[in-house]
């Protein structure tokens, strides 16, 4: 289990308003200290119906430092535990704090927060719910995009259900599915695990959303990664998760 340094936690609600879903947005930010101020400021001028924390990871810029100077809600892990561990960080949080919902939401601006409240609905029959560019869209025919329709393949294959937009990182959680990504090492926010929780009896669920392009920074994935990513995913859907002890999603 990871262990988080809490910084800034001001704004968070802890009692319900009537039938009102109390959520947390996630923001786990690694090195993403040219784009984190325009997300957080987004969030707190435009929604603030909504929680939010960032969880800096091991950053080497001035994430953390940003951070800090504008008084933001912040966890500090001080080590890089990548994408899992910063999500699971931030799940644990939400896990403690009583929240119904929580939302993993990209540090770099390409996610869209108008798209929450057409996700948040979907989240009463399902377990998971994926911001989706191609519910109604069709996906552009790129290298990246190949790799996505391979993985949705592996998906198809190995539960019969449609994903269409597997790699997205705009996922919304309800409170059964944010205490089993906390508490399980095994489970990483990526296809390979949700296809594994599908298998399981998990209900997940895709809205159509938009997403911008990265602005500024670098991506971690680059064309020798991406490709690496998709064999990963592939192999854990494939043949991994066949040795993966069935749980009972209750």
């Amino acid at each position: 289990m990871p262990q988080y340094r809490k910084q800034y936690v001001n704004g968070c609600r802890n009692e319900r308003e009537g039938d009102f879903m109390k959520t947390l947005i996630i923001i786990p930010a690694y090195n993403e200290a040219e784009n984190i101020k325009t997300v957080v400021d987004n969030l707190i001028q435009n929604y603030p119906q909504y929680d939010y924390i960032v969880v800096n990871d091991g950053s080497r810029d001035e994430t953390k430092k940003i951070c800090e100077e504008n008084h933001y809600n912040l966890l500090d892990c001080p080590v890089n535990l990548g994408l899992a561990g910063a999500v699971q960080t931030g799940l644990l949080y939400a896990c403690e704090n009583g929240y119904d919902a929580a939302l993993q939401f990209d540090g770099d601006g390409q996610h869209q927060p108008q798209y929450i409240a057409d996700m948040l609905p979907a989240l009463q029959e399902a377990d998971i719910v994926i911001g989706s560019r191609f519910v109604t869209e069709k996906k552009p025919k790129t290298m990246r995009m190949l790799g996505s329709n391979v993985i949705q393949l592996c998906i198809r294959l190995t539960t019969r259900e449609r994903i269409a937009d597997p790699t997205s990182g705009m996922r919304l959680f309800n409170r059964r599915m944010m205490g089993a990504f906390a508490h399980n090492m095994n489970y990483g926010p990526e296809p390979d695990t949700v296809s594994y929780l599908m298998r399981c009896g998990a209900r997940v669920r895709e809205v159509q959303v938009e997403m911008k392009e990265r602005e500024a920074g670098e991506s971690y994935l680059n064309l020798r990664r991406s490709m690496e990513y998709m064999l990963r995913m592939c192999l854990s859907i494939i043949f991994i998760s066949r040795f993966r002890k069935k749980v009972k999603i209750v």
